[in-house]
């Protein structure tokens, strides 16, 4: 496993980061998210992202179970806050993310998080009183550093205007992969130019990437097309988008690696990345993915795979 700065911020995180989103606390059992965080941490992954919204605080809960037997500075810790919590509890207000931070340091069992994350940005709630509250969470010890998640190119340059007096921003948490490339055209580049790392999410478009689902063929069952969260798969499911993906195939038997590695070391290879989020509800999962860091591929081969998907590229 190899190790990244996240951001300017100092804090040293694996490039593989273990999710939670849909899994753990929900739809995986305790026994095997158990198995998939042993897994993690054999494999020399420190670095574990969750928020508070995932299960309504079961991620969390599940979590804060599952790491309080380890030492505390053995593992980077991320969570996020934005969407509603209850009827009367989502944004971010000063009162929520007040509220919000000590709720989850509760359900984690720690005085602490690594990183606090803004999950969506709050239109809803001056920008000015977001940052001096997220600030204030970080004076007060309850993170180490801040970040955000799926916010607009202006919405980030404006509250970097607002630092200092407030604290920075040391992390992006975009949708990126071959297949989905919206934060290249502007937020990564005002990320890099400002000591702002990025974490991504959704590295093999949710699961498309790994070559599982074969064009012309029925869904492969128990998979996440197949059940309850297909609706989040959408266009990717196309079948010009499974016909391409199958051609990255030989390129990965190329490279030595399966197409879930040649995926994930695609993006370790693009500027300004920190880490990518994987999702796993098996320990094997875990271990295929953490393979991913360290691999030497040619870049001319990396850049085969991008040209391969470039026309039916989602974003």
């Amino acid at each position: 496993m190899q190790y990244r700065q996240l951001g300017d911020s100092g804090i040293e995180v694996s490039e593989i980061c273990l999710g939670s989103w849909l899994t753990y606390g929900v739809g995986v059992d305790d026994s095997a998210g158990r198995e998939c965080l042993d897994a993690a941490f054999d494999a020399g992954i420190n670095f574990i992202d969750t928020a508070n919204v995932y299960g309504r605080g079961a991620a969390e809960s599940f979590l804060g179970e599952a790491l309080k037997s380890r030492a505390r500075d053995s593992y980077i810790l991320a969570t996020k806050v934005f969407f509603p919590m209850s009827d009367s509890d989502r944004g971010l207000s000063a009162a929520q993310i007040a509220k919000q931070i000590d709720a989850s340091l509760t359900r984690l069992q720690t005085d602490y998080v690594d990183l606090y994350q803004c999950h969506r940005y709050d239109p809803e709630t001056p920008l000015e009183e977001t940052m001096a509250a997220l600030s204030e969470v970080v004076r007060s010890g309850k993170a180490r550093a801040i970040g955000f998640s799926e916010w607009a190119p202006e919405n980030i340059e404006a509250a970097l205007a607002l630092c200092p007096p407030n604290v920075k921003f040391v992390s992006s948490q975009p949708q990126y992969s071959l297949l989905y490339r919206r934060a290249e055209a502007k937020v990564i580049p005002i990320s890099i130019a400002n000591g702002i790392g990025q974490i991504v999410w959704s590295p093999l478009a949710m699961g498309v990437l790994s070559g599982k689902y074969l064009p012309g063929t029925p869904l492969p069952e128990g998979s996440r097309a197949s059940g309850e969260d297909a609706h989040f798969m959408g266009r990717y499911l196309a079948e010009p988008v499974l016909e391409a993906v199958q051609k990255l195939r030989p390129l990965a038997e190329q490279a030595g690696c399966s197409m879930a590695q040649l995926a994930v070391a695609w993006l370790l290879a693009q500027p300004g990345m920190t880490s990518v989020i994987i999702g796993a509800s098996r320990a094997s999962q875990v271990r295929d993915n953490a393979a991913a860091s360290g691999l030497a591929i040619d870049p001319a081969l990396l850049n085969e795979a991008a040209a391969i998907l470039e026309g039916v590229r989602i974003s």
